[in-house]
């Protein structure tokens, strides 16, 4: 015997999790005071919040798409999520849901609060973990579109039609800043106005910023901006024969039979290129691979002191930014961004980017030791998507869970983490 009892049942329970980290922290009480709510009403302001929470948790557990918002909307889970009205009768509907995000949000002063939003959350969290340094990874990447969406456009390098946004992001994986861009723009376009702000929030709360970027932000614009704000960095540099002709002995088969594994050379010297106001240290690595013929050459600009094996291997680390790109486009699928207009799809990745930098926090303050290493894919499969059976009583409302990935144990010690960051209440006077 089937039975269809959706609004007693969810397949989402693992959210309420990430709802208490929410209000532990108060993630979403920054959210409402940054938003601007043009709407007149008595509990305007709440709503918004619950607008913003049914889109950001529905994109964190894979719901990327408006409408979805018409089964949402009576899941048990999330509308004990949204809070409010909804915890008792049901969630905002795909039509309020678009309006929130094409309409409200689209707003100039709202996008803006959006784009800083990523940021405030991330310095709620750096309140509970300081961090003595931040090192900050800058990167480009590809969002394909299917349609006549606003500025999406044909880009050569990615062979596709495209938007082309912009990502920062510091060392512990977390999105600090992004922003859509058409999809026929240079790598670097707009850089400033994403990592400026970045950059300010940090002046005078960390001991040293160190920046990272591939051979697409090798501008001098960038080095002296960098420079100025005594930012220590290392960014690729494109080969031109100069440079080629700076190692020239590197370049060189080596004498006698050579071994089975890499043999690695580094280089390090001072060039000054036609569009730099003064010189700079570059330093060159140089592998010979096995059964290869030409070496594999690469050049690093760097403000760096540490001797030139420590620089490429500091320089290296910037995979890893690559790979929370990757993280992001699977687990929370930010490049899915299907609406007509420019402004609504730079809507959708902001809110892409606080689903995603949710899912790190709960990753980074809350989960046990065991799952403490699992990507975002993992943790949605086997934590969020959690069955669960709504139980009323007359005082308060039950989540039967069922154990199959995450059993009760690591369940409460989740809780019990979360716990730990709340407000401690005053000691009472004696």
């Amino acid at each position: 015997m089937l039975q269809f009892r959706g609004s007693v049942v969810t397949s989402d329970a693992g959210l309420l999790a990430y709802r208490e980290l929410d209000d532990a922290i108060g993630l979403s009480a920054v959210a409402g005071e940054t938003l601007a709510d043009t709407r007149t009403g008595k509990d305007g302001r709440q709503a918004l919040v619950g607008l913003l929470r049914q889109s950001v948790f529905g994109r964190l557990a894979g719901y990327d798409d408006v409408n979805d918002a018409e089964r949402l909307r009576h899941d048990p889970a999330m509308r004990w999520i949204v809070g409010g009205n909804a915890a008792h009768g049901s969630a905002a509907s795909p039509s309020q849901m678009a309006r929130f995000e094409t309409r409200w949000l689209t707003v100039e002063k709202n996008l803006f609060a959006l784009a800083d939003l990523s940021g405030r959350w991330i310095d709620i969290v750096h309140g509970r973990r300081p961090p003595k340094g931040i090192v900050l990874d800058m990167d480009s990447s590809v969002s394909p579109t299917h349609g006549e969406q606003e500025n999406s456009v044909w880009n050569g390098h990615y062979a596709c039609t495209c938007y082309h946004p912009l990502f920062v992001f510091n060392q512990f994986g977390d999105l600090e800043r992004c922003a859509l861009r058409p999809g026929n723009v240079h790598s670097a376009d707009g850089w400033k106005e994403v990592l400026d702000p970045v950059v300010a929030r940090y002046r005078g709360k960390v001991s040293r910023i160190y920046f990272r970027a591939d051979a697409g932000f090798a501008n001098p614009e960038v080095y002296e901006f960098l420079e100025a704000e005594r930012i220590k960095y290392a960014v690729r540099l494109p080969k031109n024969p100069i440079l080629q002709g700076r190692i020239g002995y590197l370049l060189k088969r080596p004498v006698g039979r050579p071994p089975n594994e890499v043999r690695r050379f580094h280089a390090n010297f001072t060039y000054q290129a036609a569009s730099w106001t003064k010189p700079r240290r570059v330093i060159a690595k140089v592998e010979w691979h096995p059964g290869e013929l030409i070496p594999r050459v690469g050049f690093i600009v760097t403000n760096l002191s540490r001797p030139a094996e420590r620089v490429v291997a500091f320089y290296n680390k910037r995979g890893t930014c690559e790979q929370w790109i990757k993280e992001g486009k699977g687990a929370i699928k930010w490049t899915r961004l299907s609406c007509c207009s420019f402004a609504a799809n730079a809507v959708r990745l902001q809110l892409h980017a606080l689903a995603y930098n949710l899912g790190k926090f709960l990753r980074t303050l809350a989960t046990p030791e065991p799952i403490k290493d699992w990507l975002l894919t993992s943790l949605k499969e086997k934590l969020i998507k959690i069955g669960a059976k709504v139980v009323r009583h007359g005082r308060y409302v039950a989540f039967q869970m069922a154990e199959v990935a995450i059993p009760r144990q690591m369940f409460q010690e989740i809780l019990r983490l979360i716990a730990e960051l709340r407000p401690q209440p005053p000691p009472s006077p004696a």
